[in-house]
């Protein structure tokens, strides 16, 4: 049973690892700036979404943490 628990705990991880990726991948976005001076060009920045960057770090250390519980429970269970 404790075997069960462990790959769960690891699935988890992987689920969470994967969706700390792709909340990272749509955190991001550029937007264009309005010239400081007349006459020069617009230029673009990087913003990001608080809210997504806050999950994303979430889900990283979720992930993270599953990852030890689970590796340490498949260990404790392996020994005889």
């Amino acid at each position: 049973m404790a075997r069960l628990w462990a790959v769960a705990e690891l699935a988890l991880a992987c689920a969470a690892a994967l969706g700390g990726a792709i909340s990272w991948s749509e955190v991001r976005s550029t937007v264009a700036v309005a010239p400081v001076a007349k006459g020069q060009p617009v230029t673009t920045s990087v913003v990001y979404d608080p809210p997504l960057l806050l999950l994303t770090l979430l889900l990283a250390a979720a992930a993270g943490m599953l990852t030890v519980v689970g590796v340490a429970r498949l260990r404790r269970v392996g020994r005889p």
